[in-house]
């Protein structure tokens, strides 16, 4: 097992492309079938590039966060500090049902912006970050051992 790994950058587009090349790299190391890099790095780069384009949109200066680890698949994070109702896609529902925490997984992922990380991460999770403000897009794939 790996120790997690984890990355902080400005939400600048230019820094996508080092949040790809890591997230393959931990990828590999953490045992995800060669055929499935490809799918890795396009999803990390989506997730990253929506989390910037979400900060620059709000005018954020707030770091974009991406945390990897190897247990028990190899799962990665990317958060972002943007309002939740944006960051959900969430924008046109009214304000008491976004505090409804019974939304589903699959209601989260509908969003504008979704559609093409669901078509890359077979396992994908959107979801408020627990202080409130951000969302966390959590993806996972399988690792070999």
């Amino acid at each position: 097992m790996m120790p997690t790994v984890r990355l902080a950058f400005s939400p600048a587009p230019v820094h996508v492309r080092t949040a790809r090349l890591v997230g393959v790299a931990v990828a590999r190391r953490a045992g995800v079938a060669e055929d499935l890099l490809d799918e890795v790095r396009l999803a990390i780069g989506e997730a990253c590039t929506r989390a910037v384009t979400l900060h620059r949109q709000y005018g954020l200066s707030d770091l974009v966060e991406v945390e990897m680890t190897d247990a028990p698949g190899y799962a990665v994070r990317v958060i972002d500090r943007a309002p939740i109702e944006a960051g959900l896609g969430l924008t046109t529902l009214p304000p008491d049902e976004l505090a409804d925490e019974a939304l589903t997984d699959e209601a989260l992922t509908t969003g504008v912006g979704f559609a093409l990380l669901a078509g890359f991460v077979e396992n994908l999770q959107v979801r408020p970050v627990d202080e409130g403000i951000g969302t966390e897009v959590r993806m996972d794939w399988p690792v070999r051992r």
